[in-house]
């Protein structure tokens, strides 16, 4: 395992990092995106830093302010914080054919970095050779928060400006009214995003906190010649069994050696 180093993000802010594999071969590399509160040391990611070493391709992973290694706090975060803070992580350490892999909230965020390297970085998307997306909770701080809690639960965000959510995955976490609120200008599944590059969706249909209807939900709303919807029978929302595990390594090194031009 590579050490952890350090990059200041935009604002300042410590943002930890690992560099994974080789990155002197010109092979197409990957890029994890982690999910809310979950860091770069997850199964999930060590499985991808994994497969970059054993291809000898080029792996970034690092943690969002507020999470894992990284400094700030979890409480101060937003999307846009979280969206800034990738960005700049990718176009400083991440050149090169990438895959982007984003994992719940890491989904919609990959999708709002795909949108952004479209608009303001046109010479850098092309280099995202393909986005695989685990239980992409886009728009997740309205559709999945906001209008899924009860009324007890938004009067406590606007009273108090956080919510301790309990959570099935350790200790509860505050939910804070400026992610809310700062959300609703990142909403993207009432509007089509054009992809051109291969989008692939895993999914469990046993997700408690990403349905497998809201996947369905983010499979209509990209347009693209080749976007997938696969469906993982008795999956769940951390999708970490060996088995899982086994089907994100392939997809990802399918859409790799493809973008290489290597049939599959």
């Amino acid at each position: 395992m590579t050490d952890i180093k350090f990059e200041k993000a935009p604002d300042g802010t410590p943002i930890a990092f690992r560099t994974d594999g080789r990155d002197d071969l010109g092979r197409c590399g990957f890029v994890w995106l982690g999910g809310y509160k979950s860091d770069m040391e997850g199964s999930k990611a060590e499985a991808l830093a994994a497969l970059a070493r054993e291809t000898r391709r080029p792996c970034l992973r690092f943690d969002y302010s507020g999470h894992g290694a990284s400094g700030g706090l979890f409480v101060d975060g937003t999307i846009s914080k979280w969206l800034e803070q990738s960005v700049h992580m990718v176009l400083t350490h991440g050149r090169g054919p990438r895959i982007l892999v984003g994992s719940s909230m890491g989904g919609w965020l990959t999708l709002l970095l795909y949108r952004h390297l479209q608009r303001a970085s046109p010479q850098a998307a092309p280099f995202i050779k393909g986005l695989v997306l685990l239980a992409p909770a886009a728009d997740m701080t309205s559709e999945l928060m906001w209008d899924a809690f009860p009324d007890a639960v938004r009067e406590e965000l606007n009273q108090k400006g956080v919510w301790m959510r309990p959570s099935a995955y350790g200790e509860p976490y505050a939910i804070t009214k400026r992610l809310i609120e700062d959300g609703r200008k990142h909403l993207m599944l009432h509007d089509s995003l054009d992809v051109s590059c291969p989008v692939r969706i895993l999914q469990g249909d046993e997700d408690p906190d990403v349905p497998a209807t809201h996947a369905v939900k983010v499979f209509g709303a990209l347009s693209g010649p080749d976007v997938t919807l696969t469906l993982i029978k008795g999956g769940d929302h951390r999708l970490s069994t060996p088995g899982n595990l086994a089907l994100l390594r392939e997809t990802v090194l399918r859409l790799a050696e493809r973008s290489e031009g290597v049939s599959v």
